[in-house]
């Protein structure tokens, strides 16, 4: 299973950041992600670091739905996780098939994206900017590549913070909190 090599950021000049890479990557694609996270009755998936997501995506051209399953973090430091992924053709199909094995929502978001793909020393990266409108529409940065085995991570990352040195993200800036949690510890209990 591929490693989803992530560092995610606080941005502190959402304009700034998004004026860079578009003069970098272009306009950018404006994607809205509806998220539905499942766990075991228990807890237990999550209990374990791992993720079980069903998400929607939402843009210009349609609408297409993917499937995730997230592994426990390889990096603590980072929060990358091994990470499959597939294409669902029939969105309720899903959300009835994972419910009928047994798991259950345990939250559900929106997310909204604007992403810019482009190319690297030989790797395809995504940079998005995230907005989450129950977070007091704080903005996030997520870039990202994949490593193809653990031995690979280190210069994944490693390219990864490159990219985010170049838009003006510290290390300061820096977090592994899940957007799951933070949306469920603004929710009424």
């Amino acid at each position: 299973m591929a490693i989803e090599a992530e560092l995610k950021a606080v941005v502190r000049d959402p304009e700034g950041v998004r004026r860079q890479l578009e003069a970098r990557h272009g306009a950018g694609r404006a994607e809205v992600y509806r998220d539905t996270y499942y766990d075991a009755p228990d807890g237990s998936l999550m209990g374990a670091d791992r993720e079980l997501r069903i998400r929607t995506v939402h843009s210009p051209d349609g609408r297409r739905t993917v499937l995730t399953y997230k592994g426990a973090r390889v990096d603590e430091a980072s929060g990358s996780k091994p990470e499959s992924e597939t294409k669902v053709e029939d969105a309720d199909a899903a959300h009835e098939i994972i419910r009928g094995l047994g798991f259950t929502p345990r939250i559900a978001f929106e997310k909204r994206c604007r992403n810019y793909g482009f190319q690297r020393d030989g790797r395809h990266l995504l940079a998005t900017l995230v907005r989450v409108p129950e977070l007091d529409d704080a903005t996030f940065i997520e870039v990202e590549t994949t490593a193809a085995t653990e031995a690979d991570l280190a210069p994944a990352l490693a390219l990864v913070r490159a990219v985010l040195s170049e838009l003006g993200i510290s290390d300061a800036d820096l977090t592994t909190d899940l957007y799951a949690d933070a949306v469920a510890a603004v929710r009424p209990a």
